[in-house]
């Protein structure tokens, strides 16, 4: 039995410069962390004593015969870039729910990346397991996704990412005092806003955008720069602010990035007394960040008792393989 341990994501700045579509021939970068909620993922050689060959669980339960009959589109091209014929069970638990802007869908499969691989007697490095994941998700599933989540989910912490050129990615952690770090988790609130949606759909719009958004990705990649400045320089209120800006341009990427219940969130938080926002991921539902100093935060709470506030850390190890006890491979004579 292998169990891995993979965070969800929180974005700052720069989301959607991390697209291929833009970096190939721009500069891109993100400023981001990873937070401790996770993803789960439970493998193991399945004994051939079931009808099925291999059980995949979760959201729903699949019993297959190959790999070429799974529906889940990660588990079904992991499956095959590992080459691993042999039956197997899966099984996935997550801490929060799927597409809400977290990265989930990348934390799934970094993870189920590390967990195969120690089920092989493999140790992957974290480059390995992000290389791996952007190339599963963009050219085996065909999915519309940056590389910033898949980089996250591998690494852990809170992270300077450059993307630019063919596959250009280069990771650095962010090196401020641990009291500044946690003087910024403290100004953060993480609300669900009760519907989650399709973050390819919404993606495939913003990169059949990109060519007539040039000017505002440019200034989303040059506002990461900022940002860094002011965390080393401990300005936080400055950084909220940056983070209004950019939440501004973000709506204007594509019509699908908010919602006039999104909308109405935000303003009301503000009105309470928040600095700055986002929604996070590609848009449309799922989580709302908010940045608010912790003196206003008790009004904030008051006037979004309806949401779901969800507290959270900043965790810095990335995906991880917290139990392992291969069972060994099964036979038939």
């Amino acid at each position: 039995m292998i169990i891995s341990r993979t965070p969800f994501r929180v974005s700052f700045f720069g989301g959607g410069t991390d697209y291929p579509e833009w970096f190939k021939n721009n500069q891109g970068a993100v400023l981001a962390t990873t937070i401790d909620k996770y993803c789960y993922i439970t493998c193991r050689y399945l004994p051939p004593f079931f009808e099925h060959k291999s059980r995949i669980i979760y959201s729903q339960m699949e019993q297959v015969q190959s790999v070429d009959e799974i529906d889940h589109p990660a588990v079904r091209e992991v499956l095959r870039f590992l080459k691993i014929t042999q039956g197997v069970e899966i099984h996935h638990d997550g801490d929060l729910p799927a597409r809400t802007g977290l990265g989930s869908s990348s934390s799934f499969t970094v993870g189920l990346l590390n967990s195969l691989y120690a089920l092989k007697g493999v140790m992957p490095t974290k480059a390995r397991l992000a290389e791996e994941a952007i190339h599963i998700e963009q050219k085996m599933c065909k999915d519309n996704v940056g590389c910033q989540d898949q980089t996250l989910a591998a690494y852990g912490g809170l992270n300077y990412i450059e993307f630019g050129g063919d596959m250009h990615l280069q990771v650095r952690r962010v090196t401020i005092p641990e009291e500044r770090i946690r003087n910024l988790e403290k100004h953060l609130m993480l609300y669900f806003t009760g519907f989650s949606r399709m973050a390819s759909t919404i993606a495939a719009h913003q990169i059949k955008n990109i060519p007539a958004k040039e000017k505002e990705l440019l200034t989303m990649y040059q506002m990461v720069q900022e940002a860094m400045a002011l965390l080393q320089k401990d300005r936080l209120k400055e950084f909220g602010r940056l983070l209004d800006e950019s939440w501004k341009i973000k709506r204007g990427l594509s019509k699908k990035v908010s919602t006039q219940q999104i909308d109405e969130i935000y303003a009301t938080a503000q009105s309470a007394g928040a600095i700055g926002g986002k929604i996070l991921g590609a848009g449309g539902g799922g989580f709302m960040l908010i940045f608010a100093p912790p003196g206003a935060q008790a009004k904030i709470k008051e006037k979004l008792k309806k949401l779901l506030l969800v507290p959270f850390k900043f965790e810095n190890l990335g995906t991880q393989i917290i139990f392992y006890q291969p069972n060994g491979e099964y036979e038939k004579c």
